[in-house]
Formats: C-alpha cells, sequence, structure tokens
C-alpha cells in the first residue's frame, strides 16, 4: 500500500529534507505555549495503554516524547520502574511535578527519540502517547525503540490516525501553512500499512484496536482559545499568520469542530479517533 500525506493524497518519493533543521523547529514549537494544559486531559489514553500493553508490576519501562507524562504516570502507577523522557525540558518538569505530588518514584531524562542514550534491550516496555510519532527521522525513531525493548517485550503507542478529528486538524492547519516539502505525515503512524514498515521486521505481533478520545470543552471557541494559546502547532500556526490569514483559519478550524461535535447543545464533545498499539519485540 502507498503511504498517503494527512490531505489523503498518494505519497511522492521524499526529497530530501534538513532534518536537524525541522527538528529544531518542531522543538521550539512544542516549547511554545504549554502542552501541558492540553496533555493533561488525554490521561485516560494513558492509563488504556498500559492496560493494552498488559504491563506487570516490576518492569521496566520508558517513555518516549512523553510530554507530561500521562503514559509515565500509568506505569508508574502499576508497579513498573520507569524512564520519562522527553527533548521538551519544560515538559519534562510537568511530568516530574505529577509524579512528586502523587509520590510516584519515576526517573525523568532528556532524550531524543532518534538517539535514545539507553543500551540494546534495556527495558521490557517502551511506550509512547501521541509523541513519537511527531519524530521527523520515523524509521530512526522506530528502530530506537524496537533497539532499547528487549526481546519478547512490548512497544505501546497511541497515535492519532489521518481520518480523526486530530489528524484532521493538522490537515487543516496544513491548508493554511503548508509544511516543509518532502516531511512524512505524522498521521502516517495512524495507519497499520506505516506501521508494518516501522516495526513488522522486528516484531512478532502488532496488535491494533481503534479507540476514539472526546474532547470536552464549554464551547468550540473555548477548544481553540485553549489550543491556539497552549497547544505548541497550533500557537505557532496563528503566529505565522497575518490577521486576515489568521481569520481564515479560525473560521476553518471552527468548521471543523462542528463537522465531528455531537454534543447536540452549545459544548464541544468532539471524538478523535487514534490507533491503540502493541508491538511485541521478535
Amino acid at each position: 500500500m502507498n503511504a498517503t500525506t494527512l490531505a489523503g493524497q498518494p505519497e511522492a518519493a521524499v526529497p530530501a529534507v534538513d532534518l536537524v533543521a525541522l527538528k529544531a523547529r518542531q522543538q521550539g514549537a512544542w516549547s511554545s505555549g504549554d502542552y501541558a494544559v492540553v496533555g493533561t486531559t488525554l490521561q485516560i489514553v494513558g492509563e488504556q495503554l498500559c492496560e493494552a500493553a498488559d504491563l506487570r508490576s516490576g518492569w521496566t519501562v520508558l517513555d518516549v516524547a512523553a510530554g507530561n507524562g500521562n503514559a509515565t504516570l500509568a506505569a508508574a502507577r502499576r508497579g513498573c520502574a520507569v524512564v520519562s523522557t522527553d527533548y521538551v525540558p519544560a515538559l519534562l518538569e510537568r511530568g516530574r511535578e505529577r509524579a512528586q505530588a502523587e509520590r510516584l518514584a519515576v526517573e525523568f531524562r532528556q532524550a531524543d527519540a532518534e538517539a535514545l542514550p539507553f543500551a540494546d534491550a534495556s527495558f521490557d516496555a517502551v511506550l509512547s502517547t501521541f509523541g513519537v510519532m511527531f519524530t521527523p527521522d520515523q524509521d530512526k525513531a522506530a528502530a530506537e525503540m524496537l533497539r532499547v525493548c528487549r526481546p519478547g517485550g512490548r512497544i505501546g503507542l497511541a497515535n492519532w490516525t489521518p481520518e480523526g478529528f486530530i489528524g484532521q486538524l493538522f490537515r487543516t492547519m496544513a491548508g493554511h501553512l503548508p509544511p516543509p516539502s518532502g516531511v512524512r505525515s505524522p498521521a502516517l503512524w495512524g495507519t497499520e500499512a506505516r506501521l508494518a514498515e516501522l516495526f513488522g521486521a522486528g516484531a512478532a505481533d502488532i496488535a491494533v484496536a481503534r479507540r476514539n478520545f472526546a474532547f470536552r470543552y464549554l464551547s468550540p471557541e473555548q477548544w481553540l482559545e485553549v489550543f491556539r494559546t497552549w497547544y505548541g502547532p497550533v500557537l505557532k500556526a496563528f503566529a505565522a499568520l497575518e490577521a486576515p490569514a489568521q481569520a481564515a483559519l479560525t473560521t476553518d478550524l471552527l468548521a471543523l469542530v462542528d463537522r465531528f461535535n455531537r454534543s447536540g447543545d452549545t459544548t464541544m464533545v468532539v471524538p478523535s479517533e487514534y490507533l491503540e498499539v502493541v508491538v511485541t519485540r521478535r
């Protein structure tokens, strides 16, 4: 199966991309605002992922691109020895604050998902919720997760799908502010075909379930205010546009919410599809 872009079109041959520069821009985006404001609402995803991966007390667990630590905390609550990593120090600090509040012993460490500073087969399980999917070099990131996971161990992922609300959010923003040419869509991680490409050679099994997370806000307008203030990619998109273009993006984003909103009243209840993935390491 051919890979697809966020816009749903067949992906052409990928030209050379300055991945170092792209990573620096992405790090800047995720460092802006405060993803933790949005991230904490997604806690249930980390809990469900740990159940799907059937984590065992005493296991060593690595959370990759952990953000503010949803999967980290979920694994620690299950008695695992967890190392939480991200390349944004401020997000690690948010996770550290949460772990301290719950008296959970977690190691927090700044690390690049494409060059994990751990020995081969160091962990019983490796997790990432809506994190590793945003790495510029997808193949390298997947290879690193496989490398540090022991044979027979598990890699657990939660990845937004192209068709779901967040996948369509990024597609909508790309219509106003196109991404650099040749960059693979993060939403490819939300397709079974791409997961097979990334993990198939190192996997004994890849189990995939389609799930939905519901974004719940007082109104679509409140959701947009939160995302353009705290969610780095949306904040940066608005900052890069002049006022008329910002207004056009606002109109399109609110129309997107209206398309997905199932509240039936003035509030916002928007389900966003994601893939819950458990890879068993060969």
